[in-house]
C-alpha cells in the first residue's frame, strides 16, 4: 500500500461525507459519517500503515514520533485538508484523520446564527468556543477569524496544534504558528505574542493551567482572544477553567474571568435527515452584570437561569436556538462549488504589498459618456488613459478638420 492508497481512502471518506477516518493495523478502515462509525473494506496491513506514517511524518521527525509515540500534523491529501494524529497502539502504527471542510469557513456557510458576528467587534477580552470533541469548534474559530479578515485591518496571531485552516490575508495581517513546528509550546507562543503587537490572538486549545493562565493574562492586557475548551455547556466551560487551578488561586481566576469575558459559545451538531447534513446548535452566554457576579462568586449553577432570561442581551439557550432553526428555510449545503482559495496559504500577494492592498477598491459606477471619434493608430490596450480635450468651434469644426 502506498500514498495513492491513502489518497483513495481519504477520497472515499470524503465521498461518503465522513468527518473522520480511522486506520488501524489488521482492521478495516472505519469512517465516521454523521456521528456514526462505519467499518468497511479489507483489513490494512501493519507494514503499509507504518510506511504511510513514515511518509507523512518524514525521516527528519520520525525520531520525535518514536519518542512520543504520537505525532500531530495537518496535510492536504487527495485535495482534502486533513488533521492527522499518528499513534502507536497494541497492533502497531495507526492513523486518526479528521477531514476538514473543503470550503472557507464563514458564519453563513457553517449555518451559524448571525449574532456570532458580534463577537469580533470588541477590541479586548476573551471569547470561549466550547463543545464536545468533533462539534466543529475549530471551524467556528476559523469563521470568526475570517470575519475579522474581511472587515477590519487587525494583526491576528493564531497558535494551533496543528494548523487546520490556512488564511489568505485580506484586510487583516495574519500570522499562523504551529506548535511543534514554529514554537515549542502554547506557553512559549503566548509569551512571544505579548512582544508581537497582536490585536487578535487565537489559541487553538487550552489544555493545561499554564496555557489558561497566560490566555487570561493576554485577554486582560488589551487583546481580543479566541480560545476553545471541551465542555457540554457554557457554565461547564467556565467551571472547567476555574477547577483546573489550585484551590488557593481559584478566586483570583474567577475574578479574571468575570473581568475579561466577552462571550461563551457552546455548540453541538445535530443531523437533519431532510437536508442530509449536520447543523450546529449553540448556547451563547454574554457577560451581563448578573453573569459577572455569578462567575466572580463561583455560582456557576445560576448561569442557566441567566441564559433563560437573557434573550434581550443576545443570549441563547439550546432550546431557543432550536426554535430559531425551526423557522429557518434556507440553509447552506456544502458542495464542490464552495471551495475557496481563501483556505490556501498566501502565495499570489507580492511581499512588497500589504494585505490591505491585495483587494483594490471598487470604483463607483458613473453614467457613460458619449462615444468619442476613433483615432486610427491608437493602441487597443494603452498603458495610460487617453484624455481628449475639447476643441473650440464645436462639432462642425472637428468634422471640418477631419476632412
Amino acid at each position: 500500500m502506498n500514498t495513492e492508497s491513502l489518497e483513495s481512502l481519504v477520497t472515499t471518506a470524503r465521498q461518503q461525507g465522513a468527518s473522520d477516518l480511522h486506520l488501524e493495523p489488521g482492521l478495516p478502515p472505519a469512517f465516521r459519517v454523521r456521528g456514526a462509525l462505519r467499518v468497511a473494506g479489507e483489513p490494512l496491513p501493519a507494514a503499509a500503515l507504518e510506511a504511510m506514517a513514515l511518509e507523512i511524518v518524514g525521516t527528519e521527525h520520525w525520531h520525535v514520533f518514536e519518542q512520543k509515540r504520537s505525532f500531530d500534523c495537518s496535510r492536504t491529501i487527495g485535495g482534502v485538508r486533513c488533521r492527522l494524529n499518528i499513534l502507536h497502539s497494541a497492533r502497531g502504527v495507526g492513523l486518526a484523520i479528521r477531514l476538514l471542510a473543503s470550503f472557507q469557513a464563514t458564519i453563513e456557510r457553517l449555518n451559524l446564527h448571525p449574532d456570532l458576528k458580534k463577537l469580533v467587534v470588541p477590541t479586548h477580552g476573551l471569547v470561549l468556543i466550547s463543545g464536545p470533541t468533533g462539534s466543529g469548534k475549530s471551524s467556528t474559530l476559523a469563521a470568526l477569524i475570517h470575519e475579522i479578515n474581511v472587515t477590519e485591518a487587525r494583526h491576528v496571531v493564531t497558535i494551533e496544534s496543528p494548523i487546520e485552516y490556512t488564511f489568505r490575508p485580506r484586510r487583516a495581517f495574519i500570522r499562523q504558528r504551529e506548535v511543534g513546528r514554529d514554537t515549542p509550546s502554547f506557553e512559549q507562543a503566548l509569551l512571544d505574542a505579548m512582544r508581537e503587537d497582536p490585536d487578535v490572538l487565537m489559541v487553538g486549545e487550552m489544555r493545561d493551567p499554564e496555557t489558561m493562565r497566560l490566555t487570561l493574562n493576554v485577554a486582560e492586557t488589551g487583546h481580543l482572544v479566541f480560545a476553545t475548551v471541551h465542555s457540554g455547556s457554557c457554565a461547564e466551560a467556565l467551571q472547567r477553567i476555574v477547577l483546573a487551578f489550585p484551590a488557593e488561586i481559584q478566586n483570583n481566576i474567577c475574578a479574571q474571568l468575570a473581568d475579561c469575558l466577552v462571550a461563551v459559545v457552546c455548540q453541538r451538531l445535530r443531523f437533519r435527515a431532510d437536508l442530509g447534513i449536520r447543523l450546529p446548535e449553540c448556547e451563547i452566554l454574554r457577560p451581563t452584570m448578573p453573569v459577572k457576579a455569578f462567575v466572580r462568586n463561583r455560582e456557576f449553577f445560576r448561569i442557566p437561569q441567566a441564559l433563560e432570561t437573557g434573550a434581550e442581551h443576545d443570549m441563547w439557550t439550546f432550546d431557543r436556538y432550536q426554535k430559531w432553526m425551526a423557522k429557518q428555510k434556507h440553509w447552506h449545503i456544502p458542495s464542490q462549488a464552495d471551495e475557496s482559495p481563501d483556505t490556501e496559504p498566501v502565495e499570489s500577494i507580492p511581499a512588497s504589498q500589504s494585505p490591505s492592498q491585495a483587494i483594490a477598491p471598487v470604483a463607483p459606477k458613473s453614467t457613460p459618456a458619449s462615444p468619442a471619434p476613433t483615432v486610427p493608430d491608437t493602441p487597443k490596450t494603452p498603458k495610460e488613459p487617453i484624455e481628449i480635450e475639447p476643441v473650440e468651434g464645436g462639432l462642425q469644426e472637428v468634422l471640418r478638420k477631419l476632412k
